[in-house]
């Protein structure tokens, strides 16, 4: 089963994914993308390479050959893949764990908003039938690793739609 971890910077997919590669290999799609040059060019104002989802899909499906893999990044949901984790977090707690990381405030802001209005779950679901949601909020990593294994060994406890930050944002 080839298994995707996706969500909005900050979330936690790098934490739960140092956890999971116990059990799993996991590949890091931003550090393909750098080593296999996978990208168009370099957004320096954004300080990130712009990748090349045609060609990260083709290397993905040539050269990953092993039959259980995660693929861990925000870009994970574009990858033709059996299963699709998204990693949520609140807005407030997103905007918590920016700051800490040293985002600045454009990037927080941006971040923030594409959380609140789903974006990464939404292209998700377009891309992907098999697409199960986790809120990272509250959970701490391993518990948040625990909800993913029960999610690869079958459970549909997170199916989309538990989640809504119209709340918190429209308040």
């Amino acid at each position: 089963m080839k298994i995707g971890i996706t969500g909005t910077p900050g979330t936690g997919k790098s934490s739960v994914c140092k956890i999971l590669k116990k059990y799993y290999p996991v590949i890091e799609l931003e550090q393909l993308i750098k080593e296999k040059k996978l990208y168009t060019r370099k957004d320096r104002q954004r300080d990130t390479f712009v990748a090349d989802i045609d060609a990260l899909v083709s290397y993905v499906s040539h050269y990953v050959t092993h039959p259980t893999a995660i693929f861990e990044g925000h870009l994970a949901h574009y990858l033709p893949l059996d299963l699709i984790i998204v990693l949520r977090a609140s807005p407030s707690e997103l905007r918590r764990r920016l700051s800490k990381e040293g985002f600045d405030e454009e990037k927080i802001k941006e971040n923030v908003e594409a959380e609140a209005l789903d974006v990464i779950l939404v292209e998700a679901l377009e891309r992907n039938g098999n697409v199960h949601e986790i809120d990272t909020s509250e959970r701490d990593v391993a518990e948040v690793a625990n909800c993913i294994m029960e999610i690869i060994n079958g459970s549909d406890e997170y199916k989309p739609g538990s989640i809504d930050w119209s709340e918190e944002v429209f308040r």
